[in-house]
């Protein structure tokens, strides 16, 4: 073979192996998608003076939330895995007993006037996302039926369609019980469920909560 068909054939062979491990990530990538859960009827409908992505504080306020404190972190990205900056990340949850901060809540457990309730994050160049909040207590939903710990998620950015899904907690026994998660694929349900794990390169348990959003 001589040098001008070896170089011909090793650039095919080059440029064929980028293709297929394009399209092998962009596989990839679509495995990753995340799953939409149900808005619920709790989106926050009061404004608060403090929305920030510290929900276990209160402007003005000198105690903390009750309960366990958590970190959800995480990276934003698009249907290739490309990182999404600037992008509004909301939270909404009950406290630790379970309420909410919200006119409709029928649930007659006490409110936590040290918990933020509601948050906001925007993702940096690199996608990311943190927030510091607590696990929220589950709550009667239903005849026979109780919602485990979970937060509720919105994901808007322009040029990409708003994403509204929830997150849970792994390990806890209401998972396999709770209708809502349950409609979700076996598959789907693992890109929601997190692992809170504590090490000591942070003061609270840390659970990693990777989301994807799609480009319009």
């Amino acid at each position: 073979m001589n040098r001008r068909n070896l170089i011909k054939n090793t650039l095919f062979s080059t440029a064929a192996l980028a293709s297929v491990s394009s399209i092998a990530f962009a596989q990839q990538c679509l495995i990753l998608k995340t799953p939409k859960q149900p808005e619920g009827p709790f989106y926050p409908v009061i404004d608060q003076v403090d929305k920030d992505a510290d929900l276990i504080h209160v402007t003005g306020k000198k105690d903390t939330a009750k309960g366990e404190i958590v970190i959800i972190k995480g990276v934003l990205t698009d249907q290739n895995c490309n990182p999404v900056g600037g992008a509004l990340v909301e939270i909404w949850q009950a406290c630790a007993s379970g309420k909410y901060n919200h006119p409709s809540d029928p649930n007659t457990a006490p409110m936590d006037p040290d918990f933020q309730y509601w948050g906001k994050s925007v993702t940096d160049e690199k996608g990311q996302y943190q927030f510091r909040t607590i696990k929220p207590g589950s709550y009667p939903a239903g005849d026979g039926w109780i919602r485990p710990p979970h937060v509720h998620f919105k994901i808007s950015a322009l040029g990409y369609i708003e994403l509204i899904t929830q997150m849970y907690f792994n390990g806890d026994s209401l998972n396999s019980k709770d209708l809502i998660l349950q409609r979700l694929k076996t598959n789907d349900q693992k890109k929601v469920i997190v692992d809170f794990i504590s090490n000591t390169q942070a003061p609270h348990p840390v659970g990693q909560f990777d989301i994807q959003i799609e480009k319009i």
